[in-house]
């Protein structure tokens, strides 16, 4: 039988614990009590764990364990996914599937096209959006969850240093796919797995000037193929591409 898998909030080199939510959840509907086997992420690592105590107490809610043994965990997709900000259920749907499919950061950026209020209320959205992250990493048994970034504006990442590969998917490329560069990437890393980053645009794709300064920076223009894709659509199909020859 599968044990059940926690994140945990505190840990050393011994124990961890549980916080909030999961843990009233754990505590309440699942009816944890001492001596009771789980799987635990501590620090990026997976534990074979048990149950030490249980406390429901006021304000305080935790669940510590002791951790017995540590299990061999899959990496993260060595993928940042820059998404564009669009309609918010939309998006968050993509950030619990991008989790799914094992995506190690997502950095959300203001475009042309990002609608106004959309824009102005991303920061209040974050911790959403990180708390869906956290709850997709659990349900699919991950190591890690995925770093969320605050917003910002897209020119600001676009022009940001970067060593690893950038690429950006583009409506208007029609000779690159996404496939070749890739494999590109895989022939020129050598015995390293490449480091990659895919800015999916927002509804009505990139601006004229956003494609010029994608250009300027070195970013490498892609197409998915001839479909036009809702971004949401495109961020998870992107990500099976890059998993199927990285994985």
């Amino acid at each position: 039988m599968t044990r059940r898998r926690w994140i945990a909030e505190r840990w050393d080199e011994a124990t961890a614990t549980i916080e909030g939510a999961q843990a009233e959840h754990l505590a309440r509907v699942l009816r944890a009590e001492p001596g009771m086997e789980a799987d635990v992420v501590a620090g990026g690592r997976v534990f074979h764990a048990q149950v030490a105590a249980v406390a429901l107490d006021g304000d305080t809610r935790e669940v510590r364990f002791n951790l017995l043994a540590e299990l061999e965990a899959d990496p993260a997709l060595p993928v940042t996914l820059v998404l564009s900000i669009y309609k918010f259920d939309h998006m968050e749907w993509a950030i619990e599937k991008a989790t799914e499919l094992g995506v190690r950061a997502i950095a959300p950026v203001v475009a042309r096209r990002t609608e106004k209020h959309l824009a102005q209320a991303a920061a209040k959205r974050v911790e959403r959006w990180r708390r869906i992250a956290h709850e997709a990493a659990q349900q699919a048994r991950r190591a890690d969850v995925p770093a969320i970034d605050d917003p910002t504006p897209l020119a600001n990442r676009v022009r940001a240093e970067s060593a690893v590969t950038r690429i950006v998917l583009a409506e208007q490329e029609r000779t690159t796919t996404l496939r070749a560069a890739i494999l590109e990437a895989l022939a020129a890393s050598g015995a390293e797995m490449p480091a990659i980053e895919i800015a999916i645009g927002p509804e009505g794709g990139w601006a004229p000037n956003e494609e010029a300064l994608f250009d300027a920076n070195g970013w490498r223009s892609v197409s998915l193929g001839p479909r036009i894709l809702r971004a949401e659509t495109a961020a998870i199909a992107a990500l099976a591409v890059v998993a199927s020859h990285l994985e």
